[in-house]
């Protein structure tokens, strides 16, 4: 598997970044240049991970195809980046209106960087606008593959990825999109994303280590609440729990938080999964409603990740699960003194698919992006720490269960250094 990089590798010395694991990966700081994922296949490592869950409002969450956008602007041209031999495709919504275009230029940024962070690459990157469409991204997905691409890391949005993995499976070729809708994934079509189901299972799996039995659940009737729902009602009882009261809401939470109130006596966990502000609105329903939320064990997903959330009385010492904040600082600062800018919080997963695919364009030759090596069960570490692909196309991250204070987080248990069977 791929493990964090080494900041010291260029200058000859020896050094880790992240866990200490003393194993090599991702680049996760200015020098791991060695190679940006010395690839070290079966031999699990855990690398510097990263923090906040994107807004539930943004990019492609499941049943969404786009963010808030104005017009679309020009198309913008294509553009290759390194003079390597093996030709990776990089599909973003370079030209589409608001929030997508921030977002696709600063992963293109971070998939450059990443290029430029790993020493020698023989890779070249065909960066291509999709403008924020399907008929955009199959477009583009031809193009690069009439250029000979043998893999592409993109589209970002969820209606776009059918469009490329047509494209790419008419050419036996992979696909590693960024969308977090789980429906479009695919063998052949792996999400490199943050996926709510990961969250769920984590934070689940690390309440019942706590000798957490009865839980309850207060989720948004929306996609990422349906999401959030299929994944806790499997997670639980699969961890010796029971779910003891359910409820979903919509513009109005009184009622369910009523409903929620007066089980509490009955449950010793509960789930609240929102975005920031949302999540903070729906523990004051609960407390509007008689509930005295520090008889229970509240947990979240990473969208907790939010100063609203930190700031909020009624949340302190809720857990939930997220890559630990590390990786993204180191991560942010070398962005920042590259090109000047915060990067959006997704400019990690072009960095890492981009620092995946040239470490196993150096480690595995003609092999470099077969199924069989994509699908390697103890998987790779990047900025944002463990992950791994599934067979069905989704992904598997490892991440740390953080607590909720005034201060801002607090790590309670790190990521898992290797993943179970």
């Amino acid at each position: 598997m791929v493990g964090p990089f080494d900041p010291n590798v260029q200058s000859g010395k020896s050094g880790t970044e992240g866990s200490g694991t003393g194993q090599s990966g991702l680049p996760g700081t200015p020098a791991s240049r060695r190679t940006a994922l010395g690839l070290i296949l079966g031999a699990p490592l855990l690398g510097a991970c990263a923090g906040v869950q994107q807004s539930i409002s943004q990019f492609s969450l499941p049943g969404s195809s786009s963010p808030a956008a104005g017009p679309a602007g020009p198309p913008a041209q294509s553009t290759s980046v390194g003079n390597g031999q093996v030709k990776v495709a990089v599909i973003l919504p370079l030209s589409a209106g608001g929030n997508a275009a921030v977002a696709a230029q600063s992963m293109k940024n971070a998939s450059e960087m990443a290029l430029s962070e790993f020493l020698n690459p023989n890779l070249q990157l065909l960066i291509k606008d999709d403008a924020g469409s399907p008929q955009g991204a199959q477009q583009a997905a031809q193009q690069a593959v009439d250029e000979g691409a043998e893999i592409i890391l993109g589209p970002l949005f969820a209606t776009s990825v059918p469009a490329v993995a047509q494209v790419a499976r008419s050419r036996g070729i992979s696909v590693i999109a960024f969308s977090t809708d789980s429906s479009v994934a695919n063998r052949g079509v792996y999400l490199l994303s943050f996926l709510p189901e990961s969250d769920v299972n984590r934070i689940v799996e690390y309440a019942a280590t706590i000798g957490k039995r009865s839980f309850g659940a207060l989720l948004p009737e929306n996609a990422y609440g349906n999401v959030v729902e299929a994944a806790f009602k499997q997670a639980v009882p699969k961890r010796g729990g029971r779910v003891v009261v359910f409820e979903k809401y919509g513009a109005d939470r009184a009622a369910a938080a009523r409903n929620v109130a007066a089980a509490l006596s009955s449950i010793d966990t509960l789930l609240l999964a929102d975005d920031g502000e949302a999540v903070v609105a729906t523990a004051d329903a609960l407390s509007a409603a008689g509930a005295n939320l520090k008889n229970v064990q509240l947990l979240g997903t990473g969208l907790w990740d939010n100063p609203r959330v930190f700031a909020s009385p009624t949340l302190q010492g809720g857990l939930y699960a997220a890559p630990d904040p590390a990786g993204f600082r180191s991560f942010s600062t070398r962005y920042k003194n590259k090109y000047g800018a915060e990067p959006v919080r997704t400019a990690t997963l072009a960095y890492d698919a981009v620092a995946l695919v040239a470490a196993l364009s150096r480690s595995q030759g003609g092999k470099r992006f077969t199924t069989e090596v994509l699908l390697n069960s103890s998987g790779f570490s990047g900025i944002d720490g463990l992950f791994r692909f599934r067979p069905e196309g989704i992904n598997e991250r490892g991440l740390a269960v953080m607590r909720v204070a005034t201060g801002g987080p607090t790590p309670v248990a790190g990521s898992p250094r290797s993943f179970g069977a």
